[in-house]
């Protein structure tokens, strides 16, 4: 129990500080590739997972760790993906992001974690199970890549690595746009400058996260939890415990999401980012609906964007494939209506306003 303790909140504090330091966004990563055009957080993405295939791949050959195998329900992962995604750009953060930035005092996002974790808690075993049941009935195959196709795991690794790396130094290649940026006030000097007022790269924060990742599956093994970074079920657990008081559903993964929030904390602290702040009504709404969306998706699915887009994927799952595009594919289609057609809206207003006074 001492073991579970400690090993869930070292990697939850771990990564609740990275995440929270280097603004490690996947929402607003997705929505960039889209209202944006600029694809460097998914790119980043793409590191992180592969760091953590090629750790995965060493560690299975060793024998450290066993990657179980599972099916999944191709239908339930699409459409729960899409609904995922769709919450994540109206709660303003995935469900690791709700959870760091409830650290940093966002009144909004304590209002999408909580119905987020309480959605995904009513979804796994109270009123809305039978719905979840009828959504992920009609399909169920097997999700490894490997198995399904007949190609080795190392050659789905190495094809990504590659994929990864081209994308990187392409990136990297691109010439930096000349854009006036502010020069911090540098208040800190030495380690403390590094930790908690540095600028971070999205691809050296993207290499932190994979190496978390990487590390969280032996750690969470040796508890008898035989998988790496999750967020739904966890939150869903708390939920249980606290409505039950039964510590069956304190494990790993628990005080891994605890260990967010409180490496969250410690991160804003220290860089004096913390603050309470109160939305407006707007917000608070669309923060409400995002963490229904959120908690109800991601339970359908199987995963949320860590679960699935970061950890599924990097087993060379076919889930984690699948929900990854269905969730982007969600962020763009409500990105759509809050973003793009509103400023199309807007510039067409005003170039019949500047018609009506050149004719006038």
């Amino acid at each position: 129990m001492i073991w579970t303790i400690v090993s869930g909140l070292i990697v939850g504090i771990l990564l609740g500080f990275v995440m929270q330091r280097t603004r490690f966004c996947l929402a607003g990563g997705f929505r960039d590739m889209y209202v944006q055009k600029s694809n460097k957080m998914f790119y980043a993405l793409l590191i992180a997972i592969t760091i953590q295939s090629i750790g995965l791949l060493l560690l299975t050959q060793l024998g450290i760790i066993t990657i179980p195998p599972h099916s999944f329900p191709v239908i339930g992962t699409v459409i729960g993906s899409f609904i995922f995604g769709v919450g994540i750009v109206l709660a303003g953060g995935c469900a690791t992001g709700t959870w760091y930035r409830a650290g940093e005092g966002l009144i909004g996002s304590w209002v999408a974690l909580v119905l987020y974790a309480f959605t995904a808690a009513i979804t796994k075993t109270g009123i809305l199970l039978p719905v979840m049941t009828f959504i992920n009935q009609p399909t169920n195959v097997n999700s490894d890549i490997s198995h399904t196709t007949g190609i080795p795991m190392w050659i789905l690794v190495i094809l990504l690595t590659v994929i990864t790396v081209c994308l990187v130094i392409k990136t990297l290649k691109r010439p930096k746009p000349k854009t006036a940026v502010p020069k911090l006030q540098q208040r800190y000097s030495g380690l403390r400058h590094y930790l908690f007022e540095k600028r971070y790269h999205p691809f050296v924060a993207a290499v932190a996260v994979g190496l978390i990742a990487l590390i969280a599956w032996p750690m969470s093994e040796s508890t008898g939890r035989p998988y790496g970074l999750g967020i739904t079920t966890p939150s869903a657990n708390l939920i249980h415990f606290l409505i039950s008081g039964d510590r069956q559903f304190i494990d790993w993964g628990v005080l891994l999401v605890l260990g967010i929030f409180i490496g969250s904390y410690i991160a804003a602290r220290g860089a004096r980012e913390f603050k309470w702040r109160l939305p407006d009504r707007k917000t608070i709404r669309n923060s409400a609906i995002g963490g229904i969306c959120m908690g109800f998706g991601a339970s359908v699915a199987g995963g949320c964007s860590i679960g699935n887009g970061l950890v599924e994927t990097a087993t060379m799952s076919w889930q984690g494939w699948i929900a990854l595009g269905s969730m982007i594919l969600g962020v763009w289609t409500i990105s759509y209506f809050i973003f793009i057609r509103p400023m199309r809206q807007i510039n067409k207003q005003q170039t019949q306003t500047m018609s009506q006074t050149q004719t006038i």
